[in-house]
């Protein structure tokens, strides 16, 4: 724990701390009678609970890694004894930890550290070719790259690039001839590739376009362009670099403080393969997780591994992991026009067809298969699903499993669901775990690729609050930043980059939203008893912002900061404090 009691403080010295805001040193002078049990950690200030009254209460008490009490100071002070350590939140606000109901850690958080970021702003600097191949080359310079060496990219997009074009094989090979590289699409869908990489992963004229596959070809003929999309993509990632098993393990500790640094204490590797699921057994083994990890395996690895001596889907975690559920893939992504939907898009498809609205990437009897293998063993769903005919396939499958009473099935992103499809949900009892950061990121580009009337419904929390569904609400990083303030004002203001309110209808509240990554991501997971809200008896998983983000809006919400992450009463992230800068030595010259 950071911050330990320090025996032989005045009570002066502790409030001239107190006053100058100093969170960490101990109240002395605590009642030689505190009422039992004395609480290891007591913080003071802004609690907001997230209870089912939405308390915001003054005061907290923490005593072996779980909340003891809550409620006024003076009520909660009489549970510090002499080594308590007495915290002042200073004008800062105690919530409880963040849960991540989306993302990818093994995918995304471990090895990007090694790729080159060619996102636009304001992710990365990237705005037209010529920007991304500097920043290509300033990778290949950095790892002085020998011939033959890859190359790795994310966070491209076409939409980003001031040419208005698609990045080609040819803009690639001018400046890497001798280098395979891969510039990721920034939906983790998709690659431009080099001819390097394409001769890499065994893509050429002659390569038929897999079914739920793209492979974009040079006008008039059958020669790839650069472009790979789903089917295509997945079959020729697994060619890609990939680090070492030690490489990623020691890679484990910097994924896990990118998401302390935001606030999670539960995260999620979203599509884990039988590779990571190995590498993340040991890493619990190991202790080497400090998080609460929920891994999703994927069909496949989930069909091999379901029933075996060892394997429990549920139930508690075992050194900081569980198996949460299986994960299946039924469409593509929006931005990348690769999304099933029921109606043709507005504009062609990757490869230029027309009418275009997408197609699913796995068939209604393998989804049908997974449901009906994860009911029969009491196995939650997870099944990502962006246009409205992939989430018919994903209800179909239910009712194709037996339709079995709360299971509360996981709809990944559920972007562009249709009204009636909510009603269902509201049935079934599914979780949609909806995406608001593309009404920033990507408004603009759905309202020219399906009309208003579609993009406005995107993500609608507030019709699903009208529902009465439990519904999360994720950053699905690296495809978006962790930061769960900007997911707090996407859900409330749904501007985009042009500053168009992307369904105005559709906005709710800051308190509402906090409840999609706190209370109701622990709902998601089957967890709400022990998690999302600071109640008595639960974890002392809490994230501490620099002010309370109840009383902010706008960018105001956007620029608070975690101060520090808290996971089962223990510090495991703390903001830096700035520097004082060194006293200037007296100019003596005469």
């Amino acid at each position: 724990m950071l911050g330990s009691t320090r025996r032989g403080c005045t009570l002066a010295l502790a409030l001239i701390a107190l006053a100058l805001g100093c969170s960490g040193l101990p109240r002395e002078g605590a009642p030689p009678e505190a009422a039992e049990p004395a609480a290891d950690r007591i913080f003071l200030g802004d609690v907001v609970t997230i209870d089912a009254e939405g308390t915001v209460a003054r005061a907290v008490a923490v005593k072996g890694g779980r909340v003891l009490l809550v409620g006024d100071e003076q009520e909660v002070l009489q549970h510090r004894g002499r080594q308590t350590e007495v915290v002042d939140l200073a004008g800062g606000a105690l919530l409880p930890g963040f849960i991540d109901p989306h993302s990818h850690l093994m995918a995304h958080a471990v090895p990007i550290t090694g790729w080159v970021n060619v996102a636009r702003p304001p992710v990365g600097e990237v705005e037209n070719i010529p920007d991304l191949l500097a920043a290509l080359d300033a990778r290949a310079r950095k790892i002085a790259a020998k011939s033959g060496e890859w190359i790795v990219a994310w966070g491209y997009e076409k939409e980003g690039l001031a040419e208005g074009r698609e990045l080609t094989r040819d803009d690639l090979d001018a400046r890497f001839p001798h280098n395979p590289v891969a510039v990721i699409h920034v939906s983790s869908h998709g690659a431009v590739l080099n001819s390097a990489a394409l001769r890499a992963v065994g893509i050429g004229a002659g390569t038929p376009t897999p079914p739920g596959g793209q492979i974009v070809r040079k006008p008039g003929s059958q020669e790839p362009a650069g472009l790979i999309m789903e089917t295509a993509f997945f079959a020729a990632a697994a060619v890609f670099p990939q680090p070492s098993a030690d490489q990623v393990l020691e890679g484990m500790r910097a994924a896990q403080l990118q998401y302390a640094a935001n606030g999670y204490t539960t995260i999620q590797d979203g599509l884990t393969s039988a590779a990571n699921l190995a590498l993340l057994r040991r890493a619990a083994a190991e202790k080497r997780l400090f998080l609460d990890v929920v891994a999703l395996p994927d069909a496949r690895t989930f069909a091999s591994i379901v029933g075996q001596p060892g394997i429990t889907f549920g139930g508690a975690y075992q050194g900081h992991l569980k198996l949460g559920g299986v994960k299946s893939v039924v469409d593509g992504s929006a931005q990348a026009r690769t999304a099933y939907f029921g109606e043709s898009m507005l504009v062609p498809g990757p490869a230029g067809q027309r009418p275009w609205r997408g197609e699913p990437i796995e068939s209604q009897s393998e989804l049908d298969a997974t449901f009906r293998l994860a009911y029969q063993n009491n196995v939650q769903t997870y099944t990502h699903a962006n246009g409205d005919a992939a989430i018919d396939m994903v209800l179909a499958a239910h009712e194709a499993a037996g339709a079995p009473t709360g299971r509360r099935p996981v709809i990944i992103h559920s972007q562009f669901v249709r009204p009636e499809q909510l009603n269902s949900y509201a049935r079934i009892g599914a979780v949609p775990s909806f995406f608001t950061n593309h009404a920033f990121f990507w408004g603009d580009v759905h309202v020219k690729n399906l009309g208003q009337q579609r993009a406005f419904f995107l993500s609608p929390l507030r019709s699903a609050i009208a529902r009465g569904l439990h519904f999360t609400n994720h950053s699905d990083y690296a495809v978006t930043p962790l930061d769960p303030m900007f997911i707090l004002w996407t859900a409330t203001e749904r501007t985009s980059r042009s500053g168009a309110i992307i369904g105005p209808d559709e906005r709710i509240s800051v308190a509402e939203a906090l409840r999609a990554i706190t209370i109701d991501a622990a709902y998601q997971y089957f967890e709400e008893d022990t998690k999302g809200s600071i109640e008595p008896g639960k974890l002392a998983d809490f994230a501490i912002l620099d002010r309370n983000p109840l009383d902010a809006t706008g960018q105001a919400l956007r620029s608070i900061r975690v101060r520090e992450t808290i996971k089962e009463g223990e510090t495991v992230y703390k903001l830096a404090e700035p520097e004082e800068p060194e006293a200037a030595e007296p100019d003596t010259a005469e």
